[in-house]
């Protein structure tokens, strides 16, 4: 793989991960709710699920989903209602600002805030059908594949975590210009972003063989 083609990846995957959706709604969600520190472990969460997702793909279930559609009704609908779970919560949120407080919340607890972030990905189906369509571009078929693959998916989680750690601080920076009323309708907003995400997710098809 030659550094231009490696290059040409981490634009297009910086691009990809830069435009809204749902790890990038609970990175600032979460920075906003808890705070720079308390939002690293969905960081990780979104940075583990990378490679979940690569190394999946590499593994051929990106193609099996795309080939049959019990298996991508089963992630489809599995990922759209967490999504709406995850929408429907903070919408009867009441926009805490409470940054300073451990993890005495439940929901605010490290291994909650991760497994968010990595669920939210790994049920997504789209993520999937992505790779499998995104990833062979840049692949030599004529080499070995696996350290090419290994190679992709450390170049897209790095980028990610940066992304992500940038709408992390952003929510941070902005729960202190905020009032409560602001958070509880920022809460709001994400809330009905992740609703809207599910229903798209819902009626998302697989594209016919």
């Amino acid at each position: 793989m030659i550094d231009v083609t490696l290059l040409a990846f981490a634009i297009v995957a910086l691009i990809g991960i830069a435009t809204p959706g749902p790890t990038v709604l609970l990175a600032l969600t979460n920075g906003s709710r808890y705070g720079l520190r308390r939002a690293l472990p969905g960081l990780a969460g979104a940075m583990i699920s990378d490679f979940v997702l690569i190394g999946a793909v590499a593994l051929g279930l990106g193609a099996l989903l795309a080939a049959s559609e019990f298996w991508f009704s089963v992630v489809k609908w599995l990922g759209a209602g967490y999504l709406a779970f995850l929408g429907l919560m903070l919408l009867r949120s009441k926009g805490s600002l409470d940054v300073t407080a451990g993890a005495a919340a439940g929901s605010g607890s490290a291994t909650s805030i991760f497994l968010k972030s990595f669920l939210v990905a790994v049920t997504n189906p789209k993520g999937y059908l992505f790779f499998s369509a995104f990833l062979p571009q840049f692949i030599v078929p004529d080499a070995p594949q696996f350290q090419q693959y290994a190679i992709l998916a450390l170049v897209f989680a790095l980028i990610d975590l940066a992304v992500m750690f940038g709408y992390a601080l952003l929510g941070s920076r902005a729960v202190h210009l905020l009032k409560r009323k602001g958070a509880l309708w920022l809460d709001r907003l994400c809330g009905g972003a992740l609703l809207a995400l599910a229903g798209s997710l819902a009626f998302y098809r697989r594209a016919a063989s």
